[in-house]
């Protein structure tokens, strides 16, 4: 674990997104590799790949494979090291900091 505060396992094929190396939450970037490895660590395999193929093979519930799609907001990290199932109940993890805007335009 990555201690991010904000985890999304479950909608992940159980794959933490914070394991690549350019912490992307939302998807693969653009330099993955032809052979689905990643382009910061050649000797690994791609996580948004891996977390894919997860999704597609393990036999998770269905209503946490339809959250595989779905747009997440960048990490705030001013939960790192939190508890995420606190931050999840206390629903601190779906705040939206200063400064940044939501799809609705609130803040």
């Amino acid at each position: 674990c990555r201690m991010c505060g904000q985890c999304v396992l479950h909608s992940t094929g159980m794959t933490c997104p914070m394991t690549c190396p350019k912490t992307l939450r939302n998807g693969p970037c653009g330099g993955v590799r032809e052979n689905g490895n990643c382009e910061v660590i050649p000797d690994m395999q791609c996580v948004w790949l891996k977390a894919y193929d997860r999704k597609v093979f393990l036999p998770l519930p269905t209503v946490w494979k339809d959250h595989f799609n779905e747009l997440r907001p960048p990490v705030d990290m001013r939960l790192q090291g939190t508890s995420s199932w606190i931050n999840l109940v206390t629903k601190r993890d779906q705040q939206t900091p200063a400064g940044w805007s939501t799809t609705d335009g609130a803040h």
